[in-house]
């Protein structure tokens, strides 16, 4: 990891920078994929997933039976381990649900507001480098308590052109009946504009890789809603001198075992410890099975000493991580001055994977400092709100006289036109 002694504001740029693609060559290149797939359909996405996942895949789509057959195979634990992480999850979600707002802010004015879901929602699982059922879950479980009319989820075939079958578990346990193959740009593509087996829906929600981003973009721009530009992983650790350098080393190794674009951040305010997580990070990443991943990831990376932990917080707020674990003493207290960041890990016993997987908040975070604006996936997420207003005639009394004035004076004289006419004919109306 390279390693930068924090002055002032002038590191800031070179800390947060991430290491992406230049956006001018990216876009081209995801366009004509979202061409082909809108002109050609199923033979495009099917073309597509050969080249870059390579394998065809056997099928468009999986249903319920289906799924059920094949996934008997599955480990007893890795089923509860899945189980217990929905039971979770749906506890953490459930309470996030909004109830109708109802008030009168003037005599005879009522205005409401209603959560209504959205009907038909895209849900984009990465494959590459291993199968992320945990996405699954994350995605799946708040849509469906949502209760969104049509739930679509795709994600890239394996090697042997077909759907893992974890992840086919967990979108059964999660409450769904169909699974689509494809990946990439080219997945994001058939939610955008459906094609003759994958329908197209309202809105795209998933992370991806830097392709599955554009796309996302992309598909912005032809009207499909997104959640967010959730693209490459991130985490950003801050550890003090009481920090313990094993947990440390872990927890930056779990990010940077995800891919070559991935990046972690570790600040710290101890050289000593310092050396002491860097002694880990070379003892652990011998027995990582991705290690060769990791190193890439590492030898990208930052670390960064700094005075003390509130300077610590300073960088890490300018840096909006995606991840954010505070290995700190002070780490409540130190949670408090957190402004950017997609989720938060408090204290020594909370590694990222705890959110990853089965604490019950959701993994589906802004990335590449989109954090400044955006929350990570949530209730809210698979939900429109629509406002309601009724006036009665004293509701046109009390505000008409202010709502014609101030149409007048934006010169929009059909709107004060619209009130006036209420005003004038009041005596004539049914209250």
């Amino acid at each position: 990891m390279q390693y930068i002694q924090y002055t002032d504001q002038k590191d800031l740029n070179n800390i947060i920078k991430r290491p992406v693609r230049e956006k001018e060559d990216l876009f081209p290149v995801v366009r004509k994929i979202m061409d082909e797939v809108k002109n050609n359909g199923d033979r495009a996405l099917i073309n597509f997933s050969e080249k870059f996942d390579g394998n065809a895949p056997k099928y468009i789509s999986l249903n319920k039976t289906t799924m059920e057959e094949n996934v008997k195979g599955i480990s007893d634990d890795l089923k509860d381990a899945i189980d217990l992480a929905i039971k979770n999850i749906k506890q953490f979600h459930l309470a996030q649900i909004s109830s109708e707002i109802k008030i009168e802010p003037a005599p005879g004015v009522i205005c409401a507001q209603r959560a209504v879901p959205i009907e038909k929602v895209g849900l984009y699982i990465p494959g590459g480098t291993a199968p992320l059922f945990s996405s699954v879950i994350m995605l799946a479980v708040p849509a469906v308590l949502a209760g969104c009319k049509e739930i679509v989820l795709i994600t890239p075939p394996d090697l042997n052109g077909e759907i893992p079958t974890t992840i086919q578990y967990a979108a059964l346990q999660s409450g769904l009946t169909t699974i689509y193959c494809g990946g990439g740009a080219q997945g994001i593509a058939a939610l955008t504009y459906g094609t003759e087996s994958i329908p197209k829906v309202d809105k795209i929600l998933g992370p991806g890789n830097q392709f599955v981003t554009a796309a996302k973009q992309l598909a912005f721009l032809e009207g499909i809603a997104i959640d967010m530009p959730a693209g490459p992983s991130e985490v950003a650790v801050i550890a003090d001198a009481d920090a313990n350098a094993a947990f440390v080393a872990a927890d930056l190794l779990s990010q940077a075992e995800h891919g070559t674009d991935s990046q972690v951040l570790l600040i710290g305010t101890n050289d000593k410890k310092l050396n002491e997580i860097e002694q880990e990070l070379n003892k652990q990443i011998k027995d990582l099975p991705r290690s060769e991943i990791a190193k890439t990831t590492l030898s990208k990376s930052l670390v960064v000493k700094t005075s003390d932990t509130d300077e610590a917080m300073s960088i890490s707020n300018a840096y909006a991580p995606e991840h954010l674990i505070l290995a700190t003493s002070n780490a409540r207290e130190l949670a408090t001055k957190v402004t950017n960041a997609g989720s938060v890990f408090i204290g020594a016993l909370t590694p990222e994977s705890a959110g990853d997987y089965a604490s019950g908040t959701n993994h589906t975070l802004p990335t590449n400092r989109a954090a400044t604006a955006f929350s990570g996936v949530n209730m809210d997420a698979f939900m429109k709100k629509i406002t309601f207003q009724e006036l009665s005639s004293e509701g046109v009394n009390s505000i008409g006289k202010a709502v014609v004035t101030m149409a007048q004076n934006e010169q929009l004289q059909a709107h004060a036109n619209a009130m006036q006419l209420r005003i004038n004919n009041l005596k004539n109306l049914t209250p």
